[in-house]
């Protein structure tokens, strides 16, 4: 297998030649021969028992030839990548030049390679710090997520249905009087206020009483996913079955005693302002990582290829779809819910991706013009720490994560630690708003 040439034809963009010997492709030919041959009939022989040579020459000579470039080019193009000393991040097309079995095999792929960018003005950034205080409403509103955390769930008899209600009901709907495919639910749960059906739908069973049928008009989404009902006026009959409410505890002494190690309300409420003290801390300092790294890609030049882009889009829906999961739901289900179809939701992970894509490529660029290393013992120690975090063998880690992407991560946070050290910060006490309308 060698190297043919390799052209710059755009940028980011290189056509690669590869040419794959004689024998190599003869030995693949003959791997394809032997997976295939016992679904080939020739006549004067046993299924599976014909040579490779009267097959081909009944058949034709490149019989085989498909299997066999598909099991090939991988590793050819691979070398061939590495040889050329190209960084690449896909491949567009291949395209084949030649392959028979005088000559091997040469073929011709086109590969998008990681974009080169320029950073500069990295250091010294100027970044404001909006210092945050814990005030009192803020350590009420925390226990109020205690009760609600500890709340009891009751049966609803006396009243009608409110926001955060959990309703149960029927409901069919119906476009110009026909019932639609997919519309249909019996003793449907849903929690009202949570948005998580079409835009109009929970408001309209807010009021309604057990027992009681009704009719829900709502108009569907302009990208809903199913195509006959985008932008479609259509009710929804429904019935009403049964309603639950959360009933809050009292915040009191007892209350204390049961969700924390604390036997006083006013401990609780020490220990709540504590931690709402260090995530303040935390989301400060958050903040000024996220101005400056901003600040950094802001004064990124470079051409970055689409692929990067939807490469990373594809990894958030993955990520996405695994939590659905985990949530007893798949993509399909949420998508009828929401009324989205995949290429919208795909659209809403487009400014992280794209966001997420730049602040890699700028820390990278600042990695490598500081020229930054990571010693093998902070190496090692990060594979001990993800072995004991994931519950593994660190060899297994190793095997999963390539040491040469742990380093770069590691680089990376070096990077992050070094622009906020040489950061030029202002400190500014936040103003709440309820004080900033004081004050007006």
């Amino acid at each position: 297998m060698a190297l043919m040439k390799s052209d710059n034809v755009a940028t980011n963009k290189y056509e690669v030649e590869v040419s794959v010997d004689a024998a190599t492709f003869d030995t693949a030919c003959n791997a394809a021969y032997r997976k295939n041959i016992k679904k080939i009939n020739v006549p004067g022989f046993r299924r599976g028992k014909a040579p490779r040579k009267i097959v081909e020459k009944m058949y034709g000579e490149s019989i085989f030839f498909d299997d066999a470039i598909d099991a090939v080019y991988p590793k050819a193009l691979s070398e061939a990548i590495e040889e050329a000393g190209l960084d690449v991040i896909a491949v567009e097309s291949l395209e084949p030049i030649e392959a028979s079995a005088e000559k091997g095999l040469s073929f011709k792929a086109t590969c998008i390679t990681k974009p080169v960018v320029e950073v500069k003005d990295y250091k010294g950034i100027k970044v404001t710090k909006s210092v945050k205080t814990v005030s009192d409403e803020d350590v009420a509103a925390e226990l109020d997520k205690m009760r609600e955390r500890n709340g009891r769930v009751i049966i609803v008899e006396d009243r009608p249905a409110q926001d955060g209600d959990m309703a149960t009901f029927d409901f069919e709907g119906f476009l110009d009087g026909e019932a639609f495919e997919g519309g249909k639910a019996e003793k449907y749960t849903l929690k009202l206020g949570s948005g998580q059906f079409i835009p109009g739908f929970e408001e309209q069973i807010v009021g309604k009483s057990i027992g009681e049928e009704f009719d829900v008009n709502v108009t569907f989404p302009e990208d809903y996913h199913a195509e006959e009902l985008k932008g479609q006026s259509c009710l929804f009959k429904c019935k009403l079955h049964e309603l639950k409410a959360t009933e809050l505890p009292d915040a009191d002494d007892e209350f204390a005693k049961d969700v924390s190690e604390f036997d006083t309300l006013d401990e609780l409420k020490v220990d709540i302002k504590k931690h709402l003290e260090e995530q303040n801390a935390k989301a400060m300092e958050a903040d000024v990582e996220e101005q400056i790294i901003g600040n950094v890609v802001e004064n990124m030049t470079g051409e970055i290829p689409e692929v990067m882009y939807e490469k990373r889009i594809d990894e958030l829906m993955r990520d996405f779809e695994y939590r659905l999961s985990s949530q007893g739901m798949n993509l399909e289900m949420y998508m009828q819910y929401t009324g989205q179809d995949r290429e919208a939701i795909r659209g809403q992970f487009l400014p992280q991706a794209e966001k997420q894509v730049k602040v890699r490529l700028a820390l990278e660029k600042v990695v490598e013009l500081e020229k930054v290393e990571v010693p093998e013992e902070e190496l090692s120690a990060e594979y001990a720490k993800l072995a004991e975090q994931y519950k593994m063998e660190e060899d297994k880690v190793r095997g999963y994560i390539p040491e040469a992407d742990l380093k770069l991560d590691l680089a990376v946070n070096k990077v992050i630690a070094m622009l906020k050290d040489s950061a030029d910060i202002t400190e500014v006490e936040e103003v709440k708003e309820d004080e900033a309308k004081d004050a007006e």
